[in-house]
């Protein structure tokens, strides 16, 4: 049972570079106002930021942060956060992502807040080259350096950090097995069986015909173009198989015209950004995410609950979220012909399908509740307000 005297009169600041990120946190945030503390939800400037800050009952901040790298921007945005931090005194600034990391710790170390968390989500530098990868590791650094702790989303992004020096082990730690958990609640497939096979029936899909869906940004770090190639390999055995795509097309990290293209082929089918991704799971036979980098991406562990197998590949983040040949596959990241075997594999093969979507559902009951995760999230910030100094 957690201590509500060390929540109570406290203040918190959560820091995002974009308001869509705010929805990693909207059950810890909902838990620690039910705790007493004042929290705050800072983010670049946004309709869904003031919404959020609305639905949840707390302040809100819009701030300018450039989702580039732009020094005049980025210093501009350093200054006014160093500004309201220095204000509001909160006892813990948490902040996420590369760049709301990198000027949420700068800021908070600038104005002496005693608790300076970053949770590192993710490593862009991984899949940069030359002058560009220094620069974002040098930043990943900077931000490590200026947190009093850091909060690795997964263990084996704990491990690359650990290996690239860009933390030091005693400051450096993941909530319990990592990620931001899964109501399990929602994401059931009882829940949205009806949706799904509505869609189906929309799609065309038959009970022995083999959906595959992705859920992501349509960019090429997400793999997106052997995603299609492999794709494109596999309705010559599979005529009547289909890609669906969930996701918005972005300029940042954008597809090669060849591939924008393959968009459009027999087969697959593109349906945007949605919402809720639900019922989209509940209508497919397997998740693909073949991505190049991840910190503990969602929609596995979300297709999990959802008793989906999940392909996806070794990299870091991706392999805590598929158990390999138990709850999926992975396959090495940019190569469409082991994907195409994965896929094939599936494909064929009902029977494993469901085998692995078991098994991945009850994975996920047993270590990615997102109440449990909350309350482990409570549990160190407790920990961190009662440390001495």
């Amino acid at each position: 049972m957690l201590p509500a005297e060390v929540f109570r009169g406290r203040s918190l600041v959560h820091v995002f570079s974009v308001a869509d990120s705010l929805i990693f946190v909207r059950d810890q945030v909902a838990r620690l106002r039910e705790l007493g503390m004042d929290v705050t939800l800072v983010t670049s400037p946004d309709e869904r930021l003031t919404s959020a800050g609305r639905a949840l009952g707390v302040r809100t901040v819009g701030v300018p942060m450039a989702r580039r790298v732009s020094p005049w921007e980025d210093w501009k945005s350093l200054e006014s956060l160093r500004g309201l931090f220095e204000r509001l005194r909160p006892d813990i600034v948490h902040a996420h992502t590369p760049k709301g990391g990198l000027l949420g710790m700068l800021a908070a170390s600038a104005a002496n807040t005693p608790v300076r968390l970053y949770q590192m989500r993710g490593l862009p530098y991984v899949t940069q080259r030359g002058a560009m990868r220094a620069l974002l590791a040098t930043t990943e650094r900077l931000s490590c350096r200026a947190a009093t702790r850091v909060i690795c989303q997964s263990r084996s992004l704990l491990q690359t950090a650990l290996e690239d020096r860009l933390v030091d082990a005693p400051r450096a730690e993941v909530v319990l097995e990592g990620s931001n958990g899964v109501d399990t609640t929602f994401f059931s497939r009882e829940r949205w069986a009806d949706a799904g096979g509505s869609l189906r029936v929309e799609w065309g899909a038959t009970a022995d015909e083999v959906v595959f869906v992705f859920v992501g940004r349509l960019v090429r770090d997400k793999g997106v173009p052997e995603l299609l190639e492999a794709f494109g390999r596999l309705r010559q055995r599979e005529p009547r198989a289909q890609l669906v795509l969930v996701g918005p097309l972005e300029e940042r990290d954008a597809l090669d015209l060849q591939t924008v293209r393959r968009l459009g082929e027999p087969g697959v089918r593109c349906v945007g950004f949605q919402s809720n991704i639900a019922p989209f799971l509940a209508a497919a036979d397997a998740l693909v995410l073949p991505s190049h980098r991840e910190g503990f991406p969602n929609a596995p562990l979300e297709a999990s609950a959802m008793a989906l197998p999940v392909i996806s590949t070794t990299v870091p983040g991706c392999r805590d979220a598929v158990e390999q040949d138990v709850t999926g596959l992975l396959v090495p990241p940019s190569n469409p012909t082991a994907l195409f075997d994965a896929m094939a594999r599936y494909a064929a093969d009902r029977s494993l399908r469901r085998q692995h979507g078991e098994a991945g559902l009850e994975r996920v009951r047993a270590s990615f509740r997102r109440e449990v995760i909350t309350e482990a999230v409570m549990g160190l910030y407790a920990r961190e307000l009662s440390a001495p100094g």
